[in-house]
């Protein structure tokens, strides 16, 4: 790693590789528990409806997360933020794998969610390192690694749980928190931080930021809607494998994440490909992959060929819309990269819950059917917003 006359580092494939690395390791804390329930229910005696609840508060603290402490990133030098909050990540996961009680447990895993912001920390970071001109592929590689570590962290709680206990899972994954930490303190370079406004006027930009920034609102909703089918098809999938036509469950669900996993290698493509047409180009791409995916389900859902197909299409599409929305937001400015990235990561988690919320809704009273129609309906809204709404925009970029 060298520097720049103007004291700003130039990025190594080595320190780009090690943000994904964290990326990934990180965002997993969020979906660990979803193969677990089943266990944690028994271990504290309570309904696997109530195991759920745990699922909902760590989704909850993540959106709080999001809107309380990533705008920090423009006010706080960056690195010493990502060191303080891993420390609370490994902490709050120490805590759920010596739960003593429910109570206890449901408490820290609402602290997990909290405090599992580090991804969006560390993208604004890599992007403020980077060339201007490389900014598109920097955000691709670092965002490879945390959407593979969404896809692999269920197939991982779900092995290392059923072999060791669901104890094990966060055990195991506070240790690899702390070691990361240590890696970072001694590698990572700082950033320049800009402490010019208080916490309180930070927070009250952002509403500003999101109303003066046509891009970033297009971004948002883009994701929104993007992210949502992707969600409908994930939350929904088990239901759709432990039908008669399929006889499978949680473990055959879990391993479909290797298949859309192949769809995360590409994220760097998408990036460079960001950097030489432009973002919004790619993520046209996006939309169109997406769109084709659910297509594929509604008539081939019911083959497993099928749907791994359509596995990879949907996280492909999703990526290029993802990893090129986020080269979007990342080039409106240094000073502002974290309140934008909040604004876009907020309503793009929205999105995703909402499309759960949805396609499971959509299973229980109309079967796959009704969940490819909630996906389908969700990337309609994407190709009228992309192509029709925020048409103009496109000869500013």
């Amino acid at each position: 790693m060298e520097r720049k006359k103007n004291t700003d580092f130039i990025l190594t494939k080595p320190l780009i590789s090690l943000m994904a690395v964290i990326c990934g390791v990180s965002v997993a804390n969020l979906y660990y528990i979803q193969p677990l329930e089943a266990q944690i229910a028994a271990s504290f005696h309570v309904s696997q409806n109530a195991a759920g609840i745990a699922a909902m508060l760590t989704q909850i603290g993540y959106a709080l997360g999001l809107l309380l402490f990533v705008p920090l990133g423009d006010m706080a030098e960056r690195r010493s933020v990502i060191l303080r909050m891993l420390v609370l990540v490994a902490a709050s996961l120490l805590t759920v794998g010596l739960s003593p009680s429910y109570a206890v447990l449901l408490a820290a895993m609402f602290a997990v969610g909290l405090t599992t912001i580090v991804p969006q920390l560390i993208v604004p970071y890599a992007a403020q390192l980077s060339r201007p001109e490389e900014q598109g592929r920097t955000i691709g590689d670092v965002m490879s690694g945390l959407l593979i570590g969404i896809l692999l962290s269920r197939a991982f709680s779900g092995l290392v749980g059923s072999a060791l206990g669901w104890r094990t899972v966060y055990l195991v994954a506070a240790g690899l928190i702390l070691i990361l930490t240590a890696v970072i303190r001694c590698i990572f370079p700082k950033s320049e931080s800009h402490a010019g406004m208080s916490y309180t006027g930070l927070l009250k930009s952002i509403p500003v930021l999101a109303k003066s920034q046509r891009p970033l609102r297009e971004s948002a909703l883009n994701g929104f809607f993007m992210f949502g089918s992707f969600s409908a098809f994930w939350t929904s999938l088990i239901f759709l494998l432990e039908t008669p036509h399929y006889n499978m469950g949680a473990r055959e669900a879990g391993l479909f994440g290797f298949a859309g996993a192949a769809g995360a290698l590409a994220a760097p493509f998408i990036g460079k490909a960001a950097d030489r047409k432009s973002p919004r180009f790619t993520v046209g791409i996006g939309v169109i992959l997406s769109t084709l995916a659910y297509i594929f389900f509604s008539f081939f859902g019911y083959h497993i060929w099928g749907l791994a197909v359509g596995v990879i299409v949907l996280d492909l599409g999703n990526q290029c819309g993802q990893v090129s929305n986020m080269a979007r937001v990342q080039a409106l400015g240094d000073k502002t990269r974290s309140r934008n990235n909040t604004v876009f990561m907020f309503s793009y988690f929205i999105g995703g819950a909402a499309g759960s919320f949805l396609g499971t809704l959509g299973f229980q009273h109309l079967g796959w059917p009704g969940v490819c129609a909630v996906g389908l309906t969700f990337q309609l809204a994407a190709v009228l917003v992309h192509f029709f709404a925020y048409r103009k925009q496109e000869t500013l970029e």
